[in-house]
């Protein structure tokens, strides 16, 4: 070994091993999210995008019996969305409470918490996007399915409900030449 070659595998003890932890990896890339994205510091998107992967292939192992993610459907998606309520923070009143419909009520109650619509919204789009990202076919995306869409808008508009606050999509403003000359001169 010339002095070239030591003073590297001093530099980097574990170059030899990781060809070998490579191909170990490569092995189980189903269900981990490509990783040759690791060598680069990662977005907080996408850092939150691989932490929800992990966490989600993490419930599946724990299911009885486990799910490989070959065989993961909708059904288990709405599962894990369900099995996340219960860490959620967004206080959903049922339709016997006192404070049903009311966007600030005064008191508490011993209504559940749950997660918020926003938060299972983005969270789906993520999961959507790390599925295909480690291999998964558009087609059989059980995050694209449209049990999941009808499951968000049934959290959307309960949420909406419990708290009196209608939801309304935010449409943009047109900005017509009269508004923008009037912006303009003040």
């Amino acid at each position: 070994m010339s002095s070239a070659e030591r003073s590297r595998s001093v530099a980097n003890p574990s170059e030899g091993s990781s060809s070998r932890s490579a191909s170990i990896a490569g092995a189980h890339s189903v269900s981990a999210i490509p990783q040759a994205a690791a060598a680069a510091p990662l977005s907080r998107y996408e850092s939150q995008k691989r932490r929800d992967w992990n966490t989600f292939c993490q419930y599946l192992r724990n299911r009885k019996p486990p799910v490989a993610l070959t065989h993961c459907s909708c059904n288990h998606v709405l599962d894990f969305l369900q099995y996340l309520d219960q860490f959620g923070k967004t206080k959903v009143h049922h339709h016997g409470c006192a404070f049903f419909g009311q966007p600030d009520p005064p008191g508490t109650c011993n209504c559940p918490l749950r997660q918020a619509w926003g938060s299972l919204d983005a969270l789906i789009g993520r999961l959507r996007a790390a599925y295909e990202e480690s291999g998964g076919l558009p087609e059989t995306n059980p995050f694209a399915n449209g049990a999941i869409r009808v499951y968000l808008r049934e959290v959307r508009e309960c949420q909406a409900k419990a708290r009196g606050i209608p939801y309304r999509k935010k449409k943009k403003k047109k900005i017509t030449n009269q508004q923008s000359k009037s912006t303009a001169n003040d």
